[in-house]
């Protein structure tokens, strides 16, 4: 009947193709198939597909999304956070390379709840933490989000979710922060985790804090919105340690570099190895750099600081910490 499309063969081609209109524009599609009956089938899916369309139930994406890999859904969304400019982008592309590998070749039509399901017992067996691969699949859920926002895809698979049972709790007494300091055995890593005790300020912020960031007559420190990981800037009045710290690095400020935390003129990366060193030479075991943070919010608040303030510092925007 007119309006239901058609099904006919290409000249030289055994199999079936089917034809059908779509907002004024006809559509054809081969159906890979010499069997008729597959090739009415597929015509009867697109033509539900379109009326749901019509509805306004769900956008009709058609041929287009059958060519969609995975991999060009995790291109796609890497592409978004560098236009918005997350601050996360390093930790994000170590998540997305893991995915890529498991599953970027696959159709985008074709990953279902169960191969989802497949990829997360096989993180398990491995020795994956829930959090972790929560996190993957969560960027991965967020790519099929953003392909059907664009109209690439008409649908998405469900995603399970692990329970996470791993936050987070540790705190820093002062006596064994400064046992574990004293053991660094490195200025500029000192001064580094020095500030992050005492700012609670998050370690990507503090490795990008530049000298147009100190104002030298007020002594107070800028953080600007755009280098803050919450879009949100914020003035820290430098007195006490803090101080002290400012004063050791203008004297370790070196020519071409205008990183205020540096080692030799490079911006401060990973020191593990060097924190799991001094850990075990202080005798303290079981705390990873980042209980620094909770530790300063947690100081702040002791020392009679009001909680807005503490968490202005830091760059906390809600209380879950």
């Amino acid at each position: 009947m007119r309006g239901m499309g058609r099904i006919f063969q290409m000249r030289g081609s055994k199999n079936w193709w089917i034809a059908y209109n779509h907002r004024g524009k006809e559509n054809r599609e081969s159906s890979g198939s010499p069997d008729r009956t597959e090739a009415e089938k597929m015509l009867k899916h697109r033509l539900r597909e379109i009326g749901a369309d019509m509805l306004g139930l769900k956008a009709f994406v058609g041929l287009q999304q059958d060519r969609l890999t995975v991999k060009d859904l995790l291109d796609a969304l890497e592409s978004n956070f560098r236009l918005r400019g997350l601050k996360s982008q390093r930790q994000v592309k170590g998540h997305l390379q893991d995915v890529r590998i498991a599953l970027g070749d696959l159709r985008a039509v074709h990953v279902s709840t169960d191969k989802i399901s497949r990829y997360i017992e096989q993180r398990l067996a491995e020795g994956k933490a829930p959090g972790t691969i929560n996190r993957r699949t969560a960027l991965l859920g967020e790519a099929f989000r953003l392909a059907i926002k664009g109209r690439q895809l008409s649908s998405m698979p469900e995603i399970p979710k692990l329970r996470e049972d791993n936050a987070r709790q540790g705190f820093f007494s002062t006596t064994d922060f400064f046992a574990v300091l004293s053991k660094l055995g490195d200025q500029d890593v000192a001064d580094f985790v020095e500030w992050f005790f005492w700012t609670g300020m998050r370690p990507g912020e503090i490795r990008n804090l530049t000298w147009q960031a100190f104002d030298p007559e007020t002594w107070t420190l800028r953080l600007h919105a755009k280098d803050a990981k919450i879009g949100v800037g914020r003035v820290i009045a430098l007195e006490g340690p803090i101080r002290a710290i400012i004063e050791r690095r203008i004297k370790a400020r070196r020519f071409g570099c205008d990183l205020i935390f540096h080692r030799v003129g490079e911006m401060i990366g990973t020191f593990y190895k060097r924190w799991k060193h001094a850990c075990l030479e202080a005798g303290v075991s079981g705390k990873i750099p980042y209980d620094l943070r909770r530790t300063a919010v947690r100081n702040m608040i002791r020392a009679g600081v009001p909680e807005r303030v503490a968490m202005s510092i830091s760059g906390h925007r809600t209380r879950a910490i």
